[in-house]
């Protein structure tokens, strides 16, 4: 007869599958079986934090220490759920119990750092990190956290070094080319392998790179996903555009586009803004483009719904990253805090949020001062074609940190990006404008969750033209 032990095991093997929903009944039934049992309530508390029930997981962990004070495993997790519902100082003191029990508990140092980090105190997030190297010189998440931190400083010559370490974390992946991976050597009549390794909105703030090493003398090839060949056929320089799974040319050298991005700064010292080189290039529009006729189609669907040019201003508007971003909850907004702008009539708005967060439209009292796309929309021509060709018959783009800033940058649309305190890195930390994009302006959080002011800001740039 397996014991309780035996039994959360099978649960969390089951949980590392990605069947949190099974897990979870399977960690429940146990705590029917053994309420007292410390462990299966630390089980069921990270399957509920998994699924963002992050009181519910703090009720979890809090059983589990009433049933075993020294358990720094609950008093970890317990800050980290904590530090989820903004609970600094409490949170801060759970991890300060989990070390007076384990001073090696590595968890801690990470969980603790990045706590501070996003409360804003970087510094003091950075020490926690440092001191968690002091512990495992070689843990290659509190190298990329530095990375990244650095990176978020302007702190270049540190950040990429250190960030290079994400390539020795799970789930990292390079295509299979024997090539070896550039690192700055000269490119001039040499040819090289470019991939996207992040989401979305990394590859098409990074598909740049592609065009300013094809300005140094490259022969390109690409390889992304097979919806987003559409979208990259506008970039300049790219001498082979290939899907993912295609077979791949030999070539000189490979990189992900962040690691030319890195490669090309420890060359010459500069990021690749590619700026320069697509003005002369007489495309002072942004790197990326659609067609004409697909951008006069949007513009004759606007005029039959309603947004025909008047005197008002056509902005498009996205609130919403995507959900399983670890940052998410401090860079997504709730639409109801766009509010203000649906109540001006100054202003237009048309809905840019396609999937996840499109449905708080219909629970929002302001809803019918919001137009919507229609629900194909970039189903047939390519992912972001037809977002694309709506941007470019806007006034303006109001949005948070998601991949559509990215979009609306690389096409050169004016663009209000609306920040958390702590924003992702490429942001920094400071100023209102951002040499990746011209045509971008920050907008960026003073106090951790005052999103209001955020768009009273918002708000008052775009009365203002």
């Amino acid at each position: 007869m397996p014991t309780v032990a035996d039994v959360l095991s099978q649960g969390w093997k089951v949980h590392q599958a990605g069947k949190i929903d099974e897990a979870l009944r399977v960690y429940q039934h146990v705590i029917e079986q053994a309420p007292r049992n410390p462990e299966a309530h630390v089980y069921l508390g990270i399957a509920l934090f998994d699924q963002r029930r992050y009181g519910e997981s703090v009720d979890s962990y809090r059983q589990a220490i009433s049933l075993k004070e020294a358990f720094p495993i609950a008093w970890n997790n317990l800050g980290n759920s904590l530090r989820m519902l903004g609970e600094v100082e409490e949170s801060d003191r759970c991890f300060e119990k989990a070390l007076s029990m384990d001073s090696n508990y590595l968890s801690v140092y990470k969980n603790r750092g990045t706590l501070w980090i996003w409360s804003g105190e970087i510094e003091r997030g950075l020490a926690w990190y440092e001191k968690g190297l002091h512990i495992a010189p070689e843990e290659p998440e509190l190298h990329r956290n530095l990375g990244v931190i650095y990176l978020l400083q302007g702190d270049f010559e540190r950040g990429w070094p250190e960030y290079r370490w994400r390539w020795k974390m799970p789930g990292m992946r390079r295509p299979s080319s024997p090539a070896p991976i550039w690192t700055g050597q000269p490119i001039a009549g040499r040819s090289i392998l470019l991939y996207p390794e992040q989401g979305r909105g990394d590859e098409m703030h990074f598909i740049r790179v592609a065009s300013v090493l094809a300005q140094a003398g490259a022969s390109v090839v690409v390889q992304c996903a097979p919806a987003m060949v559409p979208l990259f056929t506008s970039v300049r320089g790219i001498q082979s555009l290939l899907p993912t799974g295609s077979q791949l040319p030999p070539v000189d050298y490979q990189a992900s586009f962040i690691d030319a991005v890195d490669a090309w700064f420890q060359s010459s010292g500069e990021l690749p803004l590619g700026n320069d080189f697509f003005h002369d290039h007489g495309n002072h529009q942004g790197y990326l483009n659609v067609s004409e006729p697909l951008v006069n189609y949007w513009l004759h669907w606007m005029e039959k719904n309603g947004l025909g040019k008047d005197q008002r201003k056509r902005v498009g508007i996205a609130w919403q990253g995507n959900p399983q971003h670890h940052a998410d909850v401090y860079r997504s907004i709730p639409l109801q805090t766009l509010r203000p702008l649906a109540q001006d009539d100054r202003l237009k708005l048309i809905s840019l949020q396609l999937g996840f967060g499109s449905e708080q439209i219909a629970g929002a009292d302001f809803c019918d001062s919001i137009r919507q796309l229609p629900a194909d929309t970039d189903t047939s021509g390519g992912a972001f074609t037809d977002t694309a060709a709506v941007m470019k018959n806007l006034d303006a783009v109001v949005t948070t940190d998601t991949s559509l800033a990215h979009l609306a940058g690389a096409l050169g649309v004016p663009t209000c990006l609306m920040l958390g305190k702590v924003p992702d890195w490429r942001w920094l930390t400071e100023g209102d404008r951002t040499p990746w994009y011209p045509s971008v302006k920050l907008f960026r959080q003073q106090q951790m969750g005052d999103w209001a002011s955020v768009i009273a800001d918002v708000h008052r740039e775009l009365g203002a033209g």
